[in-house]
């Protein structure tokens, strides 16, 4: 009975000493508790230094500076677009190639319908410049006493008109446009969306639409295009370039 009691009095005093442990672990500042299991930790931020080679390297490419720059990127590379950079994304710019042109050997601009970028070339063809762009929804629209298919066309173009400042058209005014198909234009919106959200024009930031409205005589050549359809105008440049050769002739 005695060897009964004592072996109680242990188990009593053992769950005892538990229930204390368990309290003052309890009563511990949180700090304190998590000493032993550290959380995760967040990503170091991006130096000022990091910050200005990220920028750098966008220039280089083609890509401008700022937001938009980095947007486009996003956009071109099939990123997640945030216009915020990431270390992720740092890494990202610091490792890529600039962007190339579908067509080459002349001076003309593409719009990648599936990137929902813009790309300027130069007369060799070389990318010197690419935008973020917002092309047609495709969503059938009904509004201002109009009404049809927010599309963008596929295939080849030429800049046939162009204005300076501000025009005022059916469905909201242009800034800079520059007409290439039915009343279509390259201009600069206040609201360039990260996806396709236009009547069927192309929308580009607001900073860049004087700069490409420079870059685009009329007669430029515009190449709009998706992963299922494309089409060269390098005959078309090339009838450019004899016709041009005759003059000088």
């Amino acid at each position: 009975m005695r060897a009964f009691k004592n072996v109680s009095s242990a188990v009593l005093l053992m769950m005892s000493l538990l229930f204390l442990s368990s309290t003052n672990s309890l009563a511990l500042p949180k700090a304190e508790q998590k000493r032993g299991h550290p959380s995760r930790t967040h990503p170091r931020a991006l130096s000022r230094a990091e910050l200005r080679d990220a920028d750098a390297r966008l220039s280089e490419m083609g890509y401008g500076t700022g937001r938009n720059a980095l947007i486009a990127f996003q956009k071109y590379e099939g990123r997640k677009v945030t216009g915020q950079l990431s270390r992720e994304d740092s890494e990202a710019i610091m490792s890529a190639t600039a962007p190339e042109a579908k067509d080459s050997g002349y001076k003309h601009v593409e719009v990648d319908l599936d990137r929902q970028v813009l790309l300027l070339t130069d007369g060799d063809g070389a990318v010197k410049r690419i935008l973020p762009v917002s092309t047609g929804s495709n969503k059938h629209y009904n509004e201002k006493g109009m009404s049809g298919l927010a599309y963008t066309p596929r295939g080849r173009f030429r800049v046939y008109a162009k204005m300076s400042g501000w025009r005022k058209s059916p469905l909201g005014l242009l800034y800079y446009p520059n007409y290439f198909s039915d009343g279509l234009a390259i201009h600069g919106n206040p609201s360039v969306p990260q996806s396709p959200q236009s009547h069927g024009c192309i929308r580009i930031p607001m900073s860049a639409a004087i700069e490409i409205s420079r870059a685009l005589p009329v007669g430029t050549i515009v190449l709009i295009y998706d992963s299922q359809a494309f089409v060269s105008a390098k005959d078309w440049a090339e009838a450019d370039k004899q016709k041009q050769e005759a003059n000088i002739r």
